[in-house]
């Protein structure tokens, strides 16, 4: 697929520089460097102004909620770029109800900052953003939360301890070795003629549809498991498939598969465990839904890869 790197989290090219990762003094030199930047996440939110990710000086003082050791990125124009989860800090002021809803519009301000630098939830600016701190914040987050869920040693359930700049944890009793973790999802534009099968999931917004997905299960291949979920969450069988672009996805930690396919049939039996709603789209309705002047249906968010396909199916840049 033409320009399938231009996907929101698609990649900048970001030197990652793992040669320093293993090497402690190396990377102690490379935070005490002047240029050195960080990266503060708090409650997998991302530190921004406007459209743009903020970047912290080390020693700054937001950087003292830190919770755990700093992440290295990588080098961002031969300068080191580092990530602290700040989640220590508390807000005097917070919304816990707006912050468990699907979408958390609330933004936090902290006292140590000038107005405007706010976190925020990562969906409101991730398809505004540059391509660098797109990569950056994905990567950031989807480390941290790793880290958060992956205490423990999974063969002898001692706690682990971060190791390789952020990039491993290690277990001090067995010596096991663990690596950060990623989902691989599949994501399908389903056509039949001049129509697309979507979905929608129950707790989405109202109106909200997008590509059906589903996780790859063990011993699977990316077609199969194509097929397999288009089966099981709307009763349509899938002949050809065809890989199109991929997108990682920091919620939390997903490498996203979109990839395309020939429906063989058009009745939908709905698994309502799976799935609230499926159904096929005309290219005029979806012209209509994009342009917001749908009655009830809204497309998948901006940034998504469902609604970078989407829009590519439209104008006929798949190929």
């Amino acid at each position: 697929m033409r320009n399938s790197e231009s996907v929101t989290f698609g990649g900048s090219g970001l030197d990652r520089a793992a040669q320093f990762r293993g090497d402690a003094a190396a990377i102690a030199t490379l935070w005490g460097r002047d240029d050195a930047r960080v990266l503060p996440i708090w409650r997998g939110k991302p530190l921004v102004e406007d459209d743009v990710a903020i970047r912290l000086p080390v020693g700054h003082p937001v950087l003292d909620g830190a919770t755990q050791a700093p992440l290295f990125l990588g080098m961002d124009k031969d300068a080191p770029i580092f990530a602290l989860n700040v989640s220590g800090w508390t807000p005097k002021e917070l919304d816990a109800e707006a912050m468990v809803q699907f979408f958390d519009p609330s933004e936090q301000q902290h006292p140590d900052l000038p107005q405007g630098q706010v976190f925020c939830e990562l969906r409101s600016v991730m398809a505004r953003l540059t391509a660098r701190d797109a990569e950056l914040i994905a990567t950031a987050k989807s480390l941290m939360d790793w880290h958060r869920t992956h205490r423990f040693c999974s063969s002898c359930g001692q706690e682990s301890a971060m190791t390789m700049a952020g990039w491993q944890r290690d277990c001090p009793s067995c010596e096991r070795k663990h690596f950060p973790r990623t989902d691989p999802v599949v994501i399908m534009l389903i056509t039949h003629g001049n129509s697309v099968l979507m979905g929608r999931s129950p707790h989405w917004p109202d109106g909200m549809y997008s590509l059906l997905a589903g996780f790859v299960e063990p011993g699977e291949t990316i077609e199969a498991a194509v097929r397999r979920e288009v089966f099981e969450e709307a009763g349509v069988q899938v002949g050809a498939v065809e890989y199109l672009s991929s997108q990682p996805w920091p919620y939390p930690s997903s490498l996203m598969f979109g990839c395309r396919g020939e429906a063989l049939t058009t009745d939908i039996t709905i698994d309502p465990v799976e799935i609230e709603d499926a159904l096929w789209v005309t290219r005029e309705e979806m012209l209509d839904m994009f342009a917001g002047t749908h009655p009830v249906i809204k497309p998948a968010r901006l940034g998504a890869i469902a609604h970078f396909i989407m829009q590519h199916w439209l104008a006929d840049s798949l190929e």
